[in-house]
């Protein structure tokens, strides 16, 4: 059985993963709000999906 002759470093083995990629965030036009926000996340003014789902303080 073949043994190799020195150690795979960690640095090594992690250089060798090359499909993890950065990716762009989903940003939708709120027509409620009538600005952008992340995808099934709450706006700055408190809507999800059109509706008001906080309370102002």
């Amino acid at each position: 059985m073949a043994v190799p002759a020195r150690h795979t470093s960690t640095s090594k083995k992690n250089k060798r993963r090359t499909h993890y990629k950065m990716t762009a965030p989903e940003v939708t036009f709120n027509e409620a709000t009538g600005d952008y926000n992340r995808s099934h996340r709450v706006s700055l003014k408190g809507y999800y999906k059109g509706r008001k789902v906080t309370k102002e303080a």
